[in-house]
């Protein structure tokens, strides 16, 4: 029995998608063959579109992210934890699968001098010593300019690219934390707080790269104060399993308070997220526009059917049936052209430095042409377009989910309208329609 139906099934649904081709190749003036093939290009290119862009964005924030949670607030901070319990942290930590490494640091804000008496705030961090071997991630997010991260001797110091522009310092130079938040044992002033700069890097962080500096965390000790808190960096396997590991460890260490990343950066990475809806749902109206159009195509080939559409219902063909065909349009429309542009989407998001590139000689050439046509005294003016360069230094990153949500984006606008535009398919009497043939 079950055979039989799904025979059926099959032999139905075979001749509707055989009639739905039928209608959208054949007609008087050919003009239901260009609706389709627009209408798929129209669901392609906007697929592509929309995959190009997110992947764009997504590299764009995830060097912020990154260097954020990689060097800055870790995926999980531990504090309150005594020095009684920081082995019973590490060994809780060490029987989570999903903890990488916990690193013990503590931090400070400071208002460093440095050449000629420039000043700048910063915020100082004393670390151990091979976090910068150890740590992969630290370590893939750290860019050094000059100089290394070396911070094995005494009262050495690596600096962030701004800060030490600002401070007028290089490699060899002395800074001094001239102000120094710390415990109470610690003097707020003071001129004898001097550190060589062995090194100095950038990140993917504006904000890191302006104000951060690092040190030793046995001269963290000696300068901080005996007060200062402890913090204690946890990094994930899954940064978004977060929930779960911290509802491990405090089962584990109750007396621990633990913060994770994204109460950490609450408010910076919602405005991240914010931004990249706002230009999803923006990008997502090339489906709204498409759609539109397929309604208008389909309901055009609905009157203009009309006749094969009484033939179809006089011979005993179902309403649902006859509805199915501008559906199975739709849904054909939809398939290829969504198949396409994420194939085209992947291959530009993949070779985005190219694709840049490639647009920014196009632009100069196309400048230069019509500057030598119109105004050849003005060529020595004519530049390429160095936004083109940020972009395709700027990697692209692509997630599945999001590329499946576009898909069924692209899938879902000529579906929508197809059904939309069928609804009213056998409006009009048989014999009406046969009468006006």
């Amino acid at each position: 029995m079950n055979k039989k139906i799904f025979s059926s099934f099959f032999a139905n649904l075979k001749w509707i998608n055989a009639v739905s081709k039928r209608f959208a190749r054949v007609d008087r003036k050919g003009r239901s063959a260009a609706t389709s093939i627009l209408a798929t290009m129209g669901i392609c290119f906007g697929v592509m579109t929309l995959i190009v862009v997110m992947s764009v964005m997504n590299g764009f924030q995830m060097s912020f992210i990154d260097a954020i949670m990689e060097i800055s607030s870790y995926h999980i901070r531990a504090t309150e934890v005594s020095e009684e319990n920081e082995s019973t942290l590490y060994d809780i930590c060490k029987k989570n699968k999903n903890v990488l490494s916990v690193t013990s640091f503590y931090e400070a804000q400071t208002l460093m001098t440095g050449k000629r008496g420039r000043e700048n705030a910063a915020i100082i961090r004393a670390i151990q010593p091979d976090v910068y071997i150890n740590d992969k991630g630290f370590y893939g997010q750290i860019n050094m300019l000059s100089g290394s991260f070396n911070l094995s001797q005494q009262d050495s110091i690596v600096l962030a690219s701004s800060l030490a522009r600002k401070l007028g310092v290089s490699v060899g130079d002395t800074v001094n934390l001239l102000v120094l938040s710390g415990g109470s044992d610690v003097s707020l002033f003071s001129d004898d707080r001097y550190f060589k700069v062995t090194g100095i890097f950038s990140t993917g962080y504006s904000e890191i790269n302006s104000s951060f500096s690092f040190i030793n965390i046995a001269d963290g000790k000696k300068y901080f104060g005996s007060s200062s808190p402890k913090i204690y960096g946890i990094k994930l396997k899954n940064s978004n399993d977060d929930v779960h590991t911290i509802s491990y460890l405090e089962k584990g260490l109750e007396s621990a308070k633990f913060q994770s990343w994204r109460d950490y950066n609450k408010t910076f990475f919602g405005a991240l997220r914010i931004e990249k809806n706002i230009l999803l749902l923006l990008v997502a109206l090339i489906f709204v526009v498409v759609g539109i159009n397929i309604y208008n195509g389909m309901r055009r080939l609905v009157f203009e059917r009309r006749s094969e559409i009484a033939i179809l219902s006089a011979i005993g063909a179902k309403n649902s049936d006859i509805k199915s065909i501008f559906i199975m349009r739709g849904f054909t429309t939809g398939v290829i052209g969504s198949f396409a542009g994420v194939i085209l989407g992947i291959l530009i998001s993949i070779n985005t430095d190219f694709v840049f590139n490639f647009a920014s000689d196009i632009m100069f050439w196309v400048q230069y042409f019509f500057t030598a046509l119109f105004s050849p005294k003005n060529l020595m003016f004519v530049q390429e377009n160095s936004t083109y360069a940020v972009y395709a230094n700027i990697p692209a990153r692509m997630f599945f989910s999001e590329i499946v949500m576009i898909a069924l984006f692209g899938l879902a606008a000529p579906l929508f309208a197809s059904w939309a535009a069928s609804k009213n398919v056998l409006k009009m009497t048989v014999a009406e329609v046969l009468h006006d043939e």
